[in-house]
């Protein structure tokens, strides 16, 4: 089985944002979007520290690092960008405005339980950032992860062990795997096994009785 990389990753989450949505990426994994976003679609992404219309990444050479998202990286703005006070920006992202945020996690529960900002570790640095205001803000939370962490365990769980960022506000997950769908009671549905790992070997890994 080939696991794809995280740029095919963030071009498979940039194929489901549709026309005219105001997406959220989270810190890591999910600013990689931005560099697949289609030309011919009109899609405003925000960011939480006061930034409205971001593009790509610069080209190299070209970088203003008075011009960052969240993550401390250099981004580019898309004609009619805006930045504003970072009070405003939570409060598009508390006030219902996002229709996408999109965020890393170590774990989603099968029914879209998010634990993303602690493993609960002896010493873990704790980073949750505004990503308990994302999980309850946005319409529709995109999760971006690994399947399976090193030692081979499953992020997708029946239960999440981790410390919660929000109750029942994950609707699909995107890994190295697999697509997989968060449908009511607690049903996880794969909408597209990229690796093409099979429906018996994404049961054996995620040990979570999927629907295809």
């Amino acid at each position: 089985m080939k696991r794809v990389t995280r740029d095919e990753i963030a071009a498979r989450v940039a194929q489901d944002i549709p026309e005219g949505a105001v997406v959220n990426l989270g810190i890591g994994l999910p600013t990689r979007v931005a560099n697949y976003l289609p030309t011919d679609k009109d899609i405003f992404l925000q960011s939480e520290n006061g930034v409205l219309g971001m593009g790509p990444a610069p080209a190299p050479g070209e970088e203003d690092y008075d011009l960052i998202n969240a993550g401390k990286q250099p981004v580019t703005l898309l004609k009619g960008g805006s930045y504003f006070h970072h009070a405003d920006s939570f409060a598009m992202m508390r006030g219902g405005h996002l229709d996408i945020c999109v965020l890393g996690a170590f774990q989603v529960s099968r029914f879209g339980d998010l634990a993303n900002w602690s493993t609960g570790e002896p010493g873990a640095i704790p980073a949750v950032g505004g990503a308990m205001d994302l999980a309850a803000g946005a319409r529709d939370v995109f999760v971006m992860m690994d399947l399976q962490t090193k030692e081979g365990v499953s992020k997708l769980v029946e239960q999440c062990t981790y410390p919660l960022t929000g109750l029942k506000c994950v609707s699909r997950i995107y890994t190295d795997v697999a697509v997989f769908q968060i449908e009511p009671g607690g049903v996880v549905r794969v909408v597209d096994d990229m690796s093409g790992a099979g429906q018996e070997e994404l049961r054996r890994m995620t040990g979570i009785d999927l629907v295809f």
